[in-house]
């Protein structure tokens, strides 16, 4: 389908805090502004009021956001969600997930997650492309930098999953489905002074104070989230 006509469902599984919606707007709006979609062009999905879209066929491209949550988590909504991702596998749509929702497809295809013991991936994170798909997603960048904001990780990957990019931190930071789903563990939706000021917000609980400072020291650097968007619109039926 051409980029002009793609419709977005936004899979809502998560809130930012109260004082910084405010200011920023929810993640439906962030992704959407991320991706450029114009007003009519993307609808969301509260998924964590167990509000899920009748069928994967509503829309062309399914975006599920991150969360507070983790995946392992006994919430009566996941559950459901795991299906609709198996369901959208089915059916021949296309996925996209961002943190949780890069957690939650890989669970809910046969991967594993775990809080991971390296502690909070927090800032702005460098990975490294690995075994690009040029075929399916066009030339390799040098780099790919993305904001993080996350302490658990895919720590297995589902047997049909590539990964695509890692870091020494993350080795499953991108994970490509062919045919299916794009998902990446970072947040490509977060903004510099969004990440800054929830960094903030959480320093000393949950987040390490030395850690907050690591990553506020690094927000300066270019993000590879427009890039990421471009690749995603241009690419959303061949990945």
């Amino acid at each position: 389908m051409a980029e002009d006509v793609l419709q977005v469902g936004i899979l809502e599984t998560g809130r930012p805090p109260e004082e910084l919606a405010r200011r920023y707007g929810d993640y439906p709006a962030m992704v959407a502004c991320w991706l450029g979609l114009p007003a009519g062009r993307h609808e969301s999905y509260p998924v964590l009021e167990n509000a899920l879209p009748d069928s994967p066929l509503e829309k062309d491209l399914w975006v599920i956001t991150g969360s507070k949550c983790a995946v392992y988590e006994d919430h009566a909504w996941i559950p459901p969600l795991e299906g609709f991702i198996r369901a959208a596998r089915a059916a021949g749509s296309r996925m996209i997930g961002i943190c949780f929702g890069h957690q939650i497809i890989a669970r809910a295809l046969g991967g594993q997650v775990e809080k991971s013991s390296k502690g909070w991936g927090l800032g702005l994170h460098e990975y490294a492309p690995l075994s690009w798909p040029r075929e399916r997603l066009g030339p390799a960048p040098g780099v790919i930098r993305l904001h993080a904001f996350h302490q658990d990780q895919v720590t297995e990957a589902p047997a049909e999953a590539r990964c695509i990019a890692r870091s020494d931190f993350c080795e499953h930071a991108a994970l490509l489905y062919p045919g299916f789903a794009l998902t990446v563990q970072a947040h490509p939706e977060f903004s510099a002074p969004f990440l800054a000021d929830l960094l903030q917000m959480r320093r000393g609980s949950p987040l390490p104070p030395e850690d907050v400072d690591r990553a506020l020291g690094g927000l300066s650097a270019a993000a590879s989230d427009s890039w990421l968007a471009h690749l995603i619109l241009e690419r959303n039926r061949r990945f």
